[in-house]
């Protein structure tokens, strides 16, 4: 791995200032967008269950992977990806299309005045859909073992190959099936440019975090790896990175023994275009490039690699707000597959305050710890990220600027400045007025030169990645309560650095999420 030079320039190259933004000149050519499916055009396909019935787990339960009883953060040794072997669901055509349903298909279609717009499962930046979801499985109940690309149009899988070739994708491919999420570079960079690199992690993200939630919901054993050989993955899907390039992989299921790998024939098969002509990124390609694995001993070292430390050590001793989260019995019991259904296109929020225990709960159940093949078990629950609040809102909280410890008891808030700050959060928004009326908007910073020093180039997928699964739980949870609304929004990078320095002055904004009541 590279030492993180590539990743550093990236981030630098594509970060917001007000004076870039004040004399871009770019306009988005309408005649020229991209469609937002990959659709093959010669290949069979295989039906997913059109009649199912879906967990009805709590939200607040299915985000945290684990039995409520136990808290994984007190008990390092509690495996959170261990099913109940009583309640375990088996692995079969059914639950995969719970899985690819609830994580990327259309859930319902929003009238925009003559305009229908089919809504996906999860949120992705400017609704281009940018994230494709292909499963590798080893033969399973009522489907035979092969390569599938989920197409969300028909509810069905497109099958790229027949065999079982689950052994190309390291110790993932010791699960029953694999599911890898890539991102088609210029479906978002059609928009944002080079800037759609940063887009590939947010997005995948919210779209991994409702597919590990789906899984937990059904009890069965889930969890994410960035750590693979990208060109042998790009190969067995039939994908050219340079244009299409594989994020991350989400094993489910109990390991097992996998039979060794068929031989890996070129496969290319034909495409509908995604429009008339297509604008390459360089910078896209270089950032990518650099932070791939190129074989299987740069895996095993990645796999073998555990952060040294958290990149939240800063802790001061500000006056803190001990949070308040409810029991599960007393939590909003909206079943996931409701929650993903409801949640909707906020675009306007009312200056409304929120619970302070209706925010403790969703920050107490989202951030949690994401699953990751480089994670410490026993570490902090963010550990390439820090949270920081900017609370407008909040019953009983005095307005300001916060810093979240989430392990600190059931959580805490540390003050760093107190003041309203409605205007400022609009402005570190892009200048967008829904972070200003939001009543709490959560930022996630991470100092990308001690991670990226430790993991090379690809540590900025990690910390763009870590950030993004746990805003996509935030978005789960938020939504499991029926009078809050959620929605991420971009942001001024440094502004965002300096506003809540001097503790973040080493660390630059990942993610940013904005919590209130729909207008």
């Amino acid at each position: 791995m590279s030492r993180g030079t590539s990743a550093l320039s990236y981030h630098e190259r594509t970060s917001h200032t007000p004076e870039a933004i004040r004399n871009n000149s770019f306009s988005l050519d309408f005649e020229n967008k991209p469609i937002p499916y990959k659709i093959y055009e010669n290949l069979p396909s295989v039906e997913l269950s059109s009649n199912i019935r879906p967990s009805q787990l709590p939200t607040l339960r299915a985000i945290t992977g684990y039995d409520a009883d136990t808290d994984s953060r007190s008990d390092p040794e509690f495996d959170q990806h261990s099913p109940s072997k009583t309640r375990a669901h088996p692995l079969d055509r059914a639950v995969l299309t719970q899985l690819c349903y609830l994580s990327s298909g259309i859930t319902k279609t929003i009238q925009r005045g003559k305009r229908e717009i089919p809504f996906r499962a999860a949120a992705c930046t400017g609704a281009l859909y940018h994230i494709n979801l292909y499963v590798i499985c080893g033969s399973l109940p009522t489907l035979a073992s092969g390569v599938y690309h989920f197409d969300p149009r028909t509810l069905s899988l497109d099958v790229l190959r027949r065999g079982d070739f689950r052994g190309a994708l390291s110790e993932a491919g010791s699960a029953p099936l694999t599911i890898v999420a890539t991102s088609t570079w210029w479906r978002n960079a059609w928009k944002y440019r080079a800037r759609a690199y940063r887009h590939a992690f947010w997005d995948s993200g919210t779209v991994l975090a409702n597919l590990l939630a789906t899984a937990h919901a059904l009890d069965i054993p889930a969890r994410a790896a960035l750590g693979f050989d990208d060109d042998r993955v790009a190969d067995v899907l039939g994908i050219d990175p340079a244009h299409e390039g594989p994020i991350a992989l989400v094993s489910v299921g109990m390991d097992e023994q996998v039979p060794d790998t068929p031989a890996i024939e070129p496969i290319d098969p034909d495409t509908r275009p995604l429009s008339e002509k297509r604008v390459e990124y360089e910078l896209i390609q270089e950032a990518f490039s650099a932070s791939t694995l190129k074989d299987e001993n740069a895996v095993r070292d990645w796999q073998r690699t555990r952060p040294d430390s958290n990149s939240g050590t800063a802790r001061g001793d500000g006056w803190r707000i001990d949070l308040e989260p409810v029991d599960d019995e007393r939590a909003a019991k909206t079943p996931l597959h409701w929650t993903i259904r409801r949640r909707g296109s906020c675009r306007k929020y009312t200056r409304d305050p929120l619970s302070f225990r209706k925010v403790s709960t969703i920050l107490d159940r989202a951030v949690r710890g994401v699953p990751l093949d480089v994670r410490d078990p026993s570490g902090p629950s963010l550990q390439f990220t820090d949270c920081y609040l900017l609370i407008n809102d909040v019953q009983n909280v005095p307005s300001g600027a916060y810093h979240y410890h989430p392990d600190e008891g059931d959580g805490t808030i540390e003050l760093l400045r107190e003041g309203s700050f409605r205007r400022e959060a609009g402005h570190l928004a892009l200048d967008q007025g829904l972070a200003a009326d939001a009543g709490l908007c959560a930022f996630f910073l991470s100092d990308i030169d001690a991670v990226t020093d430790q993991f090379g180039d690809r540590g900025y997928r990690l910390a763009q990645f870590e950030a993004a699964l746990t805003a996509g739980r935030l978005y789960l949870a938020a939504y499991a309560h029926r009078d809050l609304g959620a929605t991420g929004l971009t942001f001024y990078d440094e502004e965002v650095t300096e506003f809540f320095s001097p503790r973040a002055a080493s660390q630059t904004p990942m993610f940013l999420w904005t919590l209130g009541r729909p207008a």
